[in-house]
């Protein structure tokens, strides 16, 4: 029996804010909580600022795409934290909903991006201290 907590992360265009907390969290959780991003509207591509602010992280988001926010995502997740898509995001009872007031990284220079980034670390970090209390 899978007895991982899984977390989803939802931002409009899932390309710069959901794609940083979800590669922090698998990095950060090495592995013990499963992770989901996913937008409601997804970009082309994951924001290169993003990814620029990631790397120097030496977390590599370049191989990621946006993903679609589907029901079923949201419905295979214990946690689901939204980025500022608002009512886009389906609610299921049973589920532990957040939102993470953020900037929206799109169109900004690295270094607002270096700021929302390590917003979101602090965040996650602390997320992982919730989900995974130690024994």
């Amino acid at each position: 029996m899978n007895t991982k907590p899984s977390v989803l992360f939802v931002c409009v265009h899932n390309a710069g804010r959901s794609q940083m907390a979800a590669a922090y969290l698998q990095h950060l959780a090495e592995g013990r909580i499963e992770v989901r991003s996913a937008g409601s509207a997804p970009a082309d591509q994951v924001n290169p600022a993003a990814v620029q602010a990631m790397q120097e992280e030496g977390i590599d988001l370049s191989s990621q795409t946006p993903k679609i926010l589907t029901t079923a995502a949201v419905q295979a997740s214990d946690v689901v934290i939204t980025m500022g898509c608002g009512d886009t995001c389906p609610i299921f009872p049973g589920k532990r909903y957040e939102d993470w007031t953020l900037d929206d990284p799109a169109g900004q220079g690295i270094e607002p991006v270096r700021k929302i980034r390590d917003e979101i670390r602090t965040r996650t970090e602390h997320l992982i201290s919730e989900l995974l209390p130690q024994r």
